[in-house]
Parts: structure tokens; sequence; C-alpha cells
């Protein structure tokens, strides 16, 4: 089965977890999603993006928008929890998006994972002081501070399942 792999990543967060979903994978291809090849050539697609505003970014929200009739899972890294309402709301959303494509969803995996301080820097700038995003208190201190420390061992142990599972899923691994 082919399988392609492709990501964006800000910070190299969903990098490292791309390259752990492509390890669980034998023959897999990895490519930074604005070098993928045409995915009309692959049997299974795993997506992963940086969660920008609430959805992916741009660059794979063009992507997922053009596959058709394709296999496809999803990954994404976020400063927020991953059990947290926002990563429920950009999975449904991404779910939505792939699913216009009549393609056939393969499952997600979402990772905590640290937040550009330039980005964290923009935010405080442009918002109004009483936005939630440009106040630092103390949940969202701490939040950031857990977030820096992923993704880690036991999350990308958690991507190459994901991986496993999505690729089984679609038919491979001898079934």
């Amino acid at each position: 089965m082919k399988t392609l792999v492709t990501y964006s990543s800000l910070t190299g967060n969903t990098k490292k977890v791309a390259e752990a979903v492509a390890s669980a994978i034998p023959g897999s291809e990895l490519h930074p999603i604005d070098q993928s090849p045409d995915p009309s050539g692959y049997d299974l697609i795993l997506a992963g993006f940086w969660v920008d505003r609430g959805e992916a970014d741009r660059k794979t929200k063009e992507f997922l928008g053009k596959l058709q009739g394709k296999a496809v899972g999803f990954f994404f890294t976020l400063g927020a929890y991953p059990d947290s309402a926002h990563a429920d709301d950009v999975a449904r959303v991404t779910g939505e998006l792939i699913e216009r494509g009549q393609n056939e969803p393969m499952g997600s995996f979402r990772c905590q994972g640290k937040v550009d301080p330039a980005l964290l820097g923009r935010m405080k700038k442009s918002l109004p002081p009483d936005h939630p995003h440009a106040r630092m208190t103390e949940e969202r201190k701490a939040r950031l501070t857990e977030a820096a420390k992923h993704p880690n061992d036991k999350d990308l142990e958690g991507a190459r399942a994901f991986a496993l599972e999505a690729f089984e899923r679609a038919g491979g691994g001898g079934r």
C-alpha cells in the first residue's frame, strides 16, 4: 500500500510527529506539505498540521480540500490540551473538510506542542487587552509551560500507534 505522510510545521512540533508517523509504516513517503507529490498515486494519506485560529493552517486546508476519494487520516499539534474542547473542534472541522471530498476517514491524532513565542508576542500586541489570547493568566501560563514539554516520547509512541491503526484500517498490513 502506497502511503504519503505530509505535514506543515511552524515550530518543528508537527514535523517531529510526522517523522514518528512515517517511521511506523514501512515504505511510506514523508514530505513537507508544500513539497508533497501528487496525491493521486497514493492509497493512504496521513496529513499533519499545526493549528492556526482553530483549524488547520492554510497550506494544509488547501491540500486537504483538493483530495477526492482517498483514505485520509490526520494529526495535529496545538498549544491547548489535546483533550480540550478546542482540540475537539479542530478535529471536527478537519474531519468535515476531509469528508467533503468523499474521502474515507482513517482517524486522527492530536498532540500538544510548544507555541511559537513570536506568535504569542504578536497576539499580545495586536489583540485588545481584555481578549483571552492577549492576557497571560496563571492557567494560560501553566498550559504553555506544559505545551513546551511536547511532543515527548509518549506522544510519539501514540503517533506511531495512530499510523499503524490508520494503515490497517485502509487495508494495509497484509489484510
